[in-house]
């Protein structure tokens, strides 16, 4: 067998490092609570807590170590799992809202709308996990219904024309911060900004709460919070253009596309596609996905991780609902910039186990506690660590449930047919999946039981394309984007190859200009290089750079937003 020369598209690699991080970026002593704030480049390296560790964090490292846990098949890691439960399941106030506990690095108690979202996914899995838990029953059920009970629903539109009655339902939060003591206080706010997108992410969350146990109080809020968000919100512009958050946007988009999906209204659908076409268009071909749209120029976006996932999950519930294109970005999102976002090396980082634990601080073993953590601010060709956070928690908890997503979705059976939609390597209990990409334009696919196969074509394999069964030239039938391999027996081995060669493509992204190097649906090297930690490393004949020690400087700027930033300077 020949040495392999460019690094493989290997999801469960990506799932193994990241339930690294997720059961030891914890702390024991206070029943693993998950730890936000990373430090890599500070001189020690620590970890330290913030408000955000229990009021986000719990709900979506619980969907995230659910994730990759299912994908490994692996009890590692159910006690943490069980600890994140056992944290979501406190802290609940009045309104079935989740507040947090009083942490001595917690200030007011809170509880954000915006945080609803992380909290909600995470109860359902529950509930689908465990559909006799009655426990996370009652909090998704009470939650869904205090946050109805505390909208503003819109019934009439009075203007200089005369009073309109709304014909449906219109819900709008009146603030995006809830008080535990004092409930709406409109003195305050969470300083945010976009009250109306950023409130709206629990809409997908919503969706599937009305998927699972038909709560029609979770489809009307749903319905209630998407109308006002492309109705008097005036967020989106007619091409669904908007200024902000783009992770917020993203997550609302695939929630548009499953409401539309479950309702049977394509208003939704094309109002999410929308969204999500307009975020595409900032993005580079293989993922980089900026954190704001509009809010500076963009050669100052960084990429957070959360964005890619939001792109993923979006295009499968655009592929669910008939827009099979988006499987293109749905596979070079994945195999690219999502993973290349994930940190494998710790070579500049200062670790001093001599300091004890305190304070919510942490300093033991950061160097190997934070590999496999998602960064929350990418360039293209990099992580530069001086510049931004090279580790971010929320990216830590969405990140895995992409990598779950695309890793269900890559190979399916359904109604006697093995559809491989992503070239991967995957065993089922229906068949044995393996490709040689990057090295070479090969997929092979071993059925257990006797049935059809189709692979998705992309246009990345070109025309010459080369199929065999058993050894055996063989031509299947073209049904669509699906090369389909009638009634393959058990055992047979169906072969699909087609010539494969390093294509460099000239691409702005970031507004900067860079030559891609790709081979397939891998982009095997970028340039120009970035600083500290180099993405796209996947030539293996070329020593990996990876910095030092002094190559990286602690600038005190680590958990700044860009705009924040750039006032330190």
């Amino acid at each position: 067998m020949s040495k392999q020369i460019y690094e493989k598209f290997e999801p469960l690699k990506n799932a193994r490092l990241v339930l690294g991080y997720l059961t030891s970026m914890v702390d024991e002593k206070a029943d693993n609570l998950p730890y936000w704030l990373v430090l890599p480049h500070k001189k020690p390296a620590e970890a330290a807590h913030c408000r955000v560790d229990d009021a986000e964090l719990v709900g979506s490292w619980y969907e995230a170590i659910d994730a990759v846990r299912k994908m490994l098949k692996t009890e590692e890691g159910a006690s943490v799992q069980q600890s994140f439960y056992r944290h979501i399941m406190k802290s609940w106030g009045e309104h079935g809202l989740r507040f947090h506990e009083p942490y001595p690095w917690t200030h007011t108690n809170h509880s954000s709308f915006h945080e609803m979202g992380y909290i909600l996914p995470a109860l359902n899995r529950m509930i689908e996990n465990h559909p006799g838990d009655q426990e996370a029953e009652k909090r998704a059920s009470e939650l869904i219904r205090g946050l109805r009970s505390l909208v503003i629903e819109r019934k009439v539109r009075t203007f200089w024309s005369g009073d309109n009655e709304e014909k449906e339902p219109i819900y709008e939060f009146p603030n995006d911060v809830y008080l535990k003591d004092d409930g709406f206080d409109m003195t305050r706010h969470s300083g945010r900004g976009e009250q109306a997108i950023r409130n709206a992410i629990v809409l997908h969350s919503l969706v599937r709460r009305y998927e699972i146990t038909k709560d029609e109080v979770s489809l009307d809020l749903a319905i209630g919070i998407a109308n006002h968000l492309l109705g008097p919100s005036r967020y989106f512009n007619y091409k669904m253009e908007f200024f902000g958050h783009i992770h917020s946007a993203g997550w609302v988009a695939s929630g548009l596309v499953r409401l539309g999906r479950t309702t049977g209204k394509q208003r939704y659908i094309l109002a999410g596609k929308g969204i999500y076409d307009y975020i595409r268009s900032l993005s580079s071909s293989f993922g980089w996905v900026p954190e704001y749209a509009q809010w500076h120029p963009l050669n100052e976006e960084h990429c957070e991780t959360c964005c890619i996932k939001d792109m993923i999950e979006c295009a499968n519930e655009l592929i669910l609902a008939g827009y099979e294109e988006y499987w293109k970005d749905m596979t070079l999102f994945a195999r690219n910039q999502l993973v290349e976002n994930q940190v494998k090396v710790s070579s500049y980082v200062v670790t001093d186990n001599t300091r004890p634990d305190s304070n919510g601080i942490t300093y033991r073993d950061i160097d190997k506690r934070m590999i496999g953590g998602f960064t929350g601010g990418a360039l293209v060709n990099s992580i530069s660590l001086s510049k931004f956070r090279s580790i971010a928690g929320c990216c830590v908890g969405m990140a895995p449930v992409a990598l779950e997503i695309v890793w269900n979705r890559s190979v399916e059976f359904h109604n006697g047919t093995l559809f491989v939609n992503i070239p991967i390597d995957k065993e089922t209990e229906q068949a044995s999946v393996t490709m040689d990409y990057p090295e070479s334009g090969y997929m092979s696919v071993t059925p257990k039981q006797h049935c059809h196969v189709a692979i998705r074509m992309y246009e990345w394999m070109g025309k010459g394309i080369r199929a065999k069964i058993d050894g055996t030239a063989y031509t299947p039938t073209m049904e669509g984007k699906l090369a389909v391999f009638r009634n393959v027996a058990a055992g047979a081995k169906v072969e699909l190859e087609h010539s494969l060669e390093t294509v460099v493509v000239t691409e702005t992204a970031r507004g900067e200009e860079y030559s891609i190097s790709w081979r397939g649906c891998d982009v095997v090297d970028i340039f120009p290089r970035g600083e500290h930690l180099r993405l796209y490393q996947r030539d293996l004949r070329v020593p990996k750079t990876y910095p030092s020690t002094e190559d990286v400087q602690f600038t005190g700027a680590a958990n700044y937003g860009p705009t924040q930033q750039a006032q330190t300077k």
